[in-house]
């Protein structure tokens, strides 16, 4: 008889707990509850800059002697219920109905989190400590402004004098069935604003100004119709997409003097924001009809760069233990949006994996039971690989 808890039983604990970003919710409070008795050294820092929310995060980890450091990470905030009228079942309840339990992060990504600490907690009690270390990297800000999370948390860990080997993110990375897809590098994500300037006048009289609103519409036909590339080996093609116009005209008689167009890229590696920059500028430059017409660009400082995780010894165990537990070889993806690997790629190698992520996000989000006991099997199989098959990390 066992009294590790089942990665079903963890993940209704945590959705029973209401972590919409940033408040942490009894998430965090709970798997310290669950950790602390086993002997993890856990850790719950909070972390606070002007302007944005403080965020309490987790770090937790075992070691047993000199060997490489596992860290599995994470995030317990979730995203707002809406209409909580409009889920058939309480978006904290963590019912299963089904098959599948239902809840306010049951895909992302409160399964992914109890999915590895069960398989975590399911190897120390089959095999003992790891030679070496297994932590959990938890965050309470990745759907918030991603300010006070994951970013800090490795800064913190860094000056600690914690050094990762490897990192297991479980962000719900299957587009339909447990085991297609690991993602071993993401697109990068950079936002930017075009102004163009002309001279206000009285829509009454439009030879004597300059409206910047026809000039910029055509910048963003042609902006938006240009191809950046074609993709690479790796990398879906980049794409940009314009998400606002606007001049802040509230008056029916009055040709604006200035306009903006905010617009968003997800790239691939053959860009940087620099470089993007000066596309989009230069492409924008040929729209221009006259030197009555300024145009500028701007580009936000938070963008993310595209990376691409090369560590072939981690991929090809978690891929292994992918094909033992569901039979299926998993492709490589970089698709998608961004995620916490953007950050923690800078400390060491991160591939991404956890349950199917079709109802994320969304009124009635829910996983399969099934899903979430098999993805704790990849997980324990994978450390498995890691930890007791021969061979230098």
């Amino acid at each position: 008889m066992t009294n590790t808890p089942s990665a079903t039983d963890l993940a209704i604990s945590l959705i029973q707990c209401p972590s919409v970003t940033p408040n942490e919710g009894g998430a965090l409070a709970f798997l310290d509850r669950v950790l602390s008795p086993l002997g993890f050294e856990v850790h719950r820092p909070t972390f606070s800059e002007e302007g944005y929310p403080d965020v309490e995060n987790l770090f937790a980890k075992i070691s047993e002697g000199d060997g490489p450091h596992l860290t599995f990470a994470g995030h317990i905030d979730v995203v707002p219920t809406g209409d909580e009228s409009l889920w058939s079942l309480p978006p904290f309840g963590g019912e299963i109905k089904d098959g599948m339990l239902y809840g306010r992060g049951a895909a992302d990504m409160k399964g992914g989190v109890a999915a590895f600490v069960a398989a975590v907690l399911k190897f120390i009690e089959r095999h003992g400590e790891p030679k070496g270390t297994v932590s959990f990297l938890l965050t309470g800000d990745e759907e918030g402004p991603a300010r006070n999370g994951t970013v800090k948390l490795l800064k913190w860990c860094s000056e600690r004098g914690e050094r990762f080997s490897d990192c297991v993110l479980g962000e719900p990375t299957n587009p339909d069935k447990l085991g297609e897809m690991i993602k071993v590098g993401r697109r990068g994500s950079q936002s930017g604003t075009l102004t163009l300037v002309g001279n206000q006048g009285h829509v009454a009289y439009p030879h004597l100004a300059h409206n910047p609103l026809p000039v910029l519409a055509r910048i963003v036909e042609h902006v938006s119709k240009t191809p950046l590339d074609h993709g690479t080996d790796f990398f879906q093609p980049s794409n940009l997409e314009f998400i606002s116009l606007d001049t802040g005209n509230q008056t029916w008689n009055l040709i604006p003097k200035a306009a903006t167009a905010r617009f968003n890229v997800r790239f691939n590696d053959l860009w940087d924001a620099q470089k993007l920059e000066a596309f989009v500028l230069a492409e924008a430059e040929k729209c221009l009809p006259s030197d009555d017409f300024k145009l500028s660009i701007a580009v936000e400082p938070d963008g993310s760069e595209a990376f691409l995780t090369k560590s072939d010894l981690l991929i090809n165990r978690f891929s292994d233990a992918v094909k033992s537990v569901t039979g299926m070889t998993p492709g490589k993806s970089t698709d998608g949006g961004t995620s916490d690997a953007r950050f923690i790629k800078d400390y060491c190698p991160v591939i991404e994996f956890g349950p199917v992520g079709k109802t994320m996000h969304m009124i009635d989000e829910h996983v399969a039971v099934e899903d979430l006991e098999r993805l704790c099997d990849v997980y324990y199989e994978f450390l498995v690989n890691y930890f007791l098959l021969k061979g230098e990390k």
